[in-house]
């Protein structure tokens, strides 16, 4: 393969313009039409090439704001009260990095939200409170900090507190520019409240149980039947991987959320991940396609993109364009950190468009 990346070879689009031309070109646009040769360099890098810039946002500056949120309107009011993330490279498509959406929503106490559906998936991690609850498809599920919990596309969703419980905040994403792109998204409005048609949290149990698959039940969607993947499980399951585990030089132990019954993504378009640094991590970098979203779920540390530090720790959200160079640190030298991220890899990979690349040279690390 050539690696010569200059666009003055054999192979390119190497025309200059000319008066003829020129009025060539005027002509084929009054008829909807255009040269090839006037874009193709454009239109096909050399290598993958995001519109999205890495970004970081402090969930300090931001938590005052979205609690202020729920004081000046109510969940009726605004369908879903969230407070949006967007990337300074995608503000036409309201995305956070790519085709990937991801905001900050609240919920007080004895509130709820209406059910509603849409072509769009959605997954909450959530970020603090107690009480909280999500109905899909007429399944209740409960859930705690650090939880990761899914709603695919068309199903039934709504939220909400417990009147005894305290405010819950959580993270959105959602992979509405992409549907949007493809001109295929919908919303739809649910008459009143979803009758729960099965016992509270009856997903989590029946799916998310040591492995166990039941035997006598029939699940033809495509995508996970475990709606709700616990904190509390998968940290345990960290620390039980990284004792028999060599640490990955670039991302520490990584672990994908799963449907149970594929072994698959969790959706059919978003996966999601999470990943623990071991104390005094030092990451080596490298690039993908695939577009990601990350949170830090516990601990503290900073990351590299394409040459600039971002520092974070727990609560703030930082995203990873596609083919961007990356690493990852854990600043603590006695702690883990923990990252979730979510990504649109499901497309990426069924599509054949995944592909990576490592540093070289420096000990694999990236100039600041």
């Amino acid at each position: 393969m050539n690696e010569n990346h200059s666009d003055d070879q054999i192979g390119r689009a190497r025309v200059h313009d000319t008066p003829e031309l020129e009025a060539y070109y005027k002509e084929l646009e009054t008829l909807g039409a255009g040269a090839l040769w006037t874009v193709a360099n454009d239109i096909e890098p050399w290598e993958p090439r995001s519109s999205s810039v890495p970004m970081l946002w402090k969930y300090d500056d931001l938590r005052e704001l979205v609690l202020k949120s729920s004081e000046l309107v109510t969940p009726e009011q605004a369908g879903r009260r969230v407070v949006y993330l967007v990337n300074d490279k995608r503000k036409d498509v309201s995305a956070a990095v790519g085709w990937l959406y991801t905001g900050i929503q609240v919920t007080r106490p004895g509130e709820s939200t209406s059910a509603h559906k849409h072509k769009a998936s959605a997954l909450r991690f959530i970020m603090e409170g107690e009480g909280g609850y999500t109905v899909v498809d007429g399944n209740k599920i409960t859930f705690e900090v650090n939880d990761f919990v899914i709603t695919p596309n068309s199903t039934w969703h709504e939220h909400g507190v417990d009147a005894n419980g305290k405010t819950c905040i959580w993270q959105d994403g959602l992979d509405i520019p992409l549907v949007n792109a493809l001109e295929a998204n919908d919303y739809a409005v649910y008459d009143g409240k979803q009758p729960l048609d099965f016992p509270v949290n009856y997903s989590p149990i029946t799916y998310g149980t040591s492995g166990f698959i039941p035997a006598d039940k029939v699940w033809d969607k495509p995508y996970s039947p475990l709606f709700k993947y616990s904190w509390k499980t998968v940290y345990p399951s960290l620390l039980e991987a990284v004792k028999v585990n060599e640490i990955n030089p670039f991302d520490g132990i990584l672990m994908h959320y799963s449907n149970p019954l594929t072994g698959g993504h969790v959706m059919q378009t978003m996966g999601a991940s999470m990943q623990l640094l071991p104390a005094n991590f030092k990451g080596k970098a490298h690039k993908h396609t695939g577009s990601f979203v990350y949170q830090c779920a516990k601990g503290h540390g900073y990351s590299i993109i394409n040459g600039k530090r971002f520092d974070w720790k727990e609560r703030d959200i930082f995203c990873v364009p596609s083919w961007a160079w990356h690493e990852h640190h854990n600043l603590s030298e006695t702690e883990d950190a923990c990252l979730f991220s979510f990504n649109d890899l499901p497309v990426i990979e069924k599509l054949g468009l995944y592909q990576s690349r490592e540093l070289e040279g420096n000990n694999g690390n990236q100039l600041i």
